[in-house]
C-alpha cells in the first residue's frame, strides 16, 4: 500500500506539473528505487501526432556531460592521459594558439583537462550565442571546432585558469576534441565503444551524428527553445557536440547511471575523484567533473534532498540519491524548464521518496 500511494504521488505530481503549463508539449519522468520497490516510467503530451511514449528516445541536453566525463574516466584508469594534463598536449597549435588570453595574458599553456571538466578554465561560452545565431539562420552549420574557434576570435575570458567557475559548452567540445585525439576516432564511436555497447543500451546515440545500435519503433522526443523545434536543425549537433548531444529512452540511461554507481564504467575511486574535485555552482549546488552535488544548506537544502547527478537546459535530469538509493530520471524537452526541471526533481520527486 505504502508503495502504491508513493507512486501515484509522484505520477500525479509530474502529470499536474505537466498539463497546468502550456510550454510542455511533452515530458518524461523514470522514477527507480530497489529499495523502495517502485519502477515509474511515464509520460504526458505527445510528440507531433503521437502520444509521448515512455519508450520514446529523448535528447538530453547537458545530461550528456557525464557521458563525456566518464569516458575521460576511462581513459584516466586506463593510463591514457591524467587529469593535470595540459590541454595543449592534445590539441594543435592551431586551435590553442590564444585561446586563453585574459588581462593581456596568455594563460592557454596552463589550461589542464580538470579545469575543463569542471568549469574552472575561465574560458568563455560558445553555446548560447551561437545558438542564438543558429535560431535566426538555421541554415547555419558549425562544427564543434569552428565553434571554438569563434568563441576565441569572438568572446573574452572570464578569469584565469583555476581560479574561478564558469559553466560553458566551450570547455566540453574541448574536452571532445580531446578525446578523438587520444582515441583516434570520433566520439560519437567512442561512445558507442565504452558505454552504449558494453551496457547494452540499444536504443541510444548521439543527436545528428549516429545511430542506435537498433531502431526504436518510437521517434525521438520532440524539444524546444521558446516555439522552435529543434530536433531537425541541422547545425544544432555540432553546436552541441560532447557538451549534451546523447539520446536515449530513460531506461537506457537507467543502465548507464547503476553502472556508474556501482563502478562498472569507472572505478570507485575514479567516481569519488570526479564527485569530490568539484566547485561552488550555485546556492546548494557544488559542480564536479561534469557531475553536479546536491548538498545541505540549513533551511534551504535539507539533507534529505542530497543526490548527485546531471541536468541540461531542457529541463533533462538524471540524477542518484543514495539515501533512498533511488534513480530520478526525466525531461520536460523545452529551455525554459532550464531551472524548473531540476526544482521538480528535488521539491516533488525525492521530497516525496525521503517521506517514506
Amino acid at each position: 500500500m505504502k508503495t502504491n500511494n508513493l507512486s501515484k504521488s509522484i505520477e500525479n505530481s509530474f502529470r499536474k506539473q505537466v498539463r497546468k503549463d502550456s510550454k510542455i508539449k511533452n515530458a518524461y519522468l523514470l522514477v527507480h528505487s530497489e529499495k523502495e520497490g517502485i519502477h515509474i516510467n511515464i509520460a504526458e503530451g505527445s510528440t507531433g501526432t503521437m502520444p509521448a511514449n515512455p519508450q520514446q528516445p529523448i535528447y538530453m541536453a547537458s545530461v550528456g556531460k557525464l557521458f563525456t566525463s566518464a569516458i575521460i574516466g576511462i581513459l584516466v584508469d586506463r593510463g591514457k592521459l591524467s587529469f593535470d594534463d595540459e590541454i595543449t598536449k592534445y590539441l594543435d597549435h592551431e586551435l590553442t594558439n590564444n585561446l586563453h588570453i585574459y588581462n593581456g595574458k596568455d594563460y592557454t599553456d596552463e589550461v589542464k583537462i580538470k579545469h575543463l571538466l569542471n568549469q574552472t578554465s575561465g574560458l568563455a561560452d560558445d553555446f548560447r550565442p551561437l545558438l542564438g545565431k543558429l535560431i535566426k539562420d538555421q541554415n547555419l552549420n558549425i562544427t564543434p571546432r569552428e565553434a571554438v574557434t569563434w568563441v576565441k576570435n569572438n568572446e573574452k575570458p572570464h578569469f584565469p585558469p583555476g581560479e574561478g567557475f564558469k559553466y560553458t559548452d566551450t570547455n566540453y567540445h574541448l574536452i571532445g576534441l580531446i578525446i578523438e585525439s587520444i582515441t583516434g576516432e570520433p566520439f560519437h564511436v567512442v561512445l558507442r565503444k565504452y558505454i552504449f555497447e558494453p551496457l547494452d543500451m540499444r536504443h541510444s546515440y548521439m543527436h545528428q551524428f549516429s545511430e542506435p545500435i537498433e531502431s526504436s519503433q518510437f521517434p525521438t522526443a520532440d524539444f524546444f527553445i521558446d516555439k522552435t523545434k529543434l530536433n531537425d536543425i541541422k547545425g544544432y549537433a555540432g553546436l552541441d557536440y560532447t557538451g549534451g548531444g546523447v539520446v536515449a529512452p530513460t531506461e537506457d540511461l537507467l543502465k548507464f547511471m547503476k553502472a556508474l554507481v556501482s563502478y562498472q564504467i569507472v572505478t570507485k575511486n575514479m567516481l569519488e575523484e570526479m564527485k569530490d574535485n568539484c566547485v561552488r555552482f550555485g546556492l546548494g549546488i557544488d559542480y564536479g567533473y561534469g557531475i553536479w552535488k546536491i548538498k545541505t544548506v540549513p533551511l534551504v537544502m535539507p539533507e534529505k534532498l542530497n543526490s548527485w547527478g546531471v541536468a541540461g537546459a531542457t529541463g533533462a535530469f538524471m540524477f542518484y540519491h543514495p539515501g533512498k538509493d533511488s534513480y530520478i530520471i526525466g525531461s520536460f524537452n523545452d529551455f525554459s524548464y532550464e531551472r524548473k526541471g531540476v526544482r521538480f526533481m528535488l521539491l516533488n520527486v525525492i521530497k516525496q521518496l525521503s517521506k517514506y
